[in-house]
């Protein structure tokens, strides 16, 4: 028998539902925007959603829960706990809008933007 999974947390399911206003209002109320949750950050979640739901849908690669993440801080580096790093993640989908706000924000982190 395989044990359930642990609850997400609300900003994983805010994440999981691609509710941008609802992420910005709880990353705004102090939730940790580098969060882990099913060994999941919330970044590498968010380029996760966004890749399968575009690839299912057949709908434009979106990219506003990476953006609000981002903004609140998140680190375009950090790896989740199966050592994927969001830009891995990102490559993966060929998800060119999240590949250029990430790599911006690691330039700017390291004073190259």
């Amino acid at each position: 028998m395989i044990p359930p999974l642990p609850p997400c947390t609300p900003a994983h399911q805010a994440v999981e539902c691609e509710d941008a206003e609802t992420l910005a209002r709880l990353l705004a109320d102090g939730t940790d925007p580098d969060e882990v949750c099913d060994n999941l950050t919330l970044l590498t979640h968010a380029i996760d959603i966004e890749g399968d739901s575009a690839l299912q849908s057949g709908r434009p690669l979106t990219v506003h829960t990476t953006a609000i993440l981002l903004a609140f801080g998140a680190d375009p580096r950090l790896p989740d706990l199966d050592g994927r790093t969001p830009m891995e993640l990102a490559a993966s989908y060929d998800h060119r809008p999240a590949i250029r706000l990430l790599q911006a924000h690691i330039d700017q982190s390291t004073g190259r933007g």
